[in-house]
């Protein structure tokens, strides 16, 4: 009997079949807006996020607790859950502000009328913009970080959705993809070696939303905690992002903003909804004692 697999025959018109069986495949359909009537609720504070724990929400609570820590007291927000393994993304008021129906989602309702911004990137230049800080105010070092924020966004993807997805999240193994896009994902730790290498900061000497954009996918890489991949990519082979991921990681608000919207991983550092700087404790010590 053989054993060889039979090629794959893409037919003429492709038909979606339900579910592949992956672990987020009921986020995932070939058509957009909303499936559900949902209002979002709005809290006290200007700045209204919807989001979830992921890399890509992570990079933005990340920013508003670095501007609260830096003094910034308008950047104070309330962080409402979207639970994209439950299609709350999906609801019609998540949909008013993303019509693309990934988090994060952010409304700015200082501004009349309120302001949706969404998009990762976008919401992380907006508020740079906004509080004129963690970015660069002159032309070449804006630049150069605006060059690295982009770079992250064209490339994650195939960190997250190809890497991540093939090499955890699939149903079954397969060679030809997670080989794929480990080479990539391994050339794009590379780029950021040879860069760390001569400057402390991704976009130089100063730390800023390049470095909050970073972080989250590639520092959560060569910390070991992003797909539980860091022996399978020999992440010491990166020693100078490691050792940039370190120094983020010691920073408290990245810490802070690390727990925001988060529902999985060890229990103690889940903090679904953030509505004030007291949550961080407050319900710390209530988890503590359930």
């Amino acid at each position: 009997m053989s054993n060889q697999i039979t090629p794959y025959q893409p037919p003429k018109v492709w038909k979606w079949h339900g579910s592949d069986g992956s672990k987020f495949a009921a986020t995932n359909r070939p058509v957009a807006g909303a499936t559900h009537e949902k209002a979002l609720p709005v809290g006290r504070h200007p700045i209204q996020l919807y989001s979830l724990g992921t890399p890509n929400g992570v990079k933005v609570t990340i920013l508003l607790e670095e501007l609260l820590a830096s003094g910034y007291a308008d950047a104070d927000y309330d962080a409402w859950l979207i639970n994209i393994s439950e299609g709350s993304q999906f609801g019609s008021g998540f949909v008013a502000i993303n019509p693309n129906s990934k988090i994060p989602a952010l409304v700015d309702h200082s501004i009349t009328p309120p302001l949706r911004v969404f998009e990762s990137g976008s919401i992380l230049l907006y508020l740079a913009d906004k509080f004129q800080a963690f970015i660069p105010q002159d032309i070449h070092g804006r630049t150069e970080c605006l060059n690295w924020l982009f770079w992250q966004v064209g490339s994650a993807p195939y960190v997250g959705g190809g890497f991540g997805h093939f090499y955890a999240y699939a149903p079954e193994k397969l060679e030809y993809p997670i080989n794929r896009f480990t080479l990539e994902t391994k050339r794009q730790l590379d780029v950021l070696e040879r860069r760390l290498q001569d400057v402390p900061y991704i976009a130089g000497e100063t730390y800023s939303i390049a470095d909050i954009a970073i972080f989250p996918w590639y520092g959560g890489l060569v910390e070991g905690g992003l797909y539980g991949a860091s022996d399978f990519l020999n992440v010491q082979a990166y020693p100078h992002v490691k050792a940039w991921a370190d120094r983020l990681l010691a920073r408290p608000a990245v810490q802070r903003g690390r727990r925001v919207n988060r529902i999985s991983g060890p229990a103690e550092e889940h903090l679904p909804e953030r509505h004030e700087a007291s949550d961080f404790t407050e319900k710390s010590i209530a988890q503590h004692n359930t």
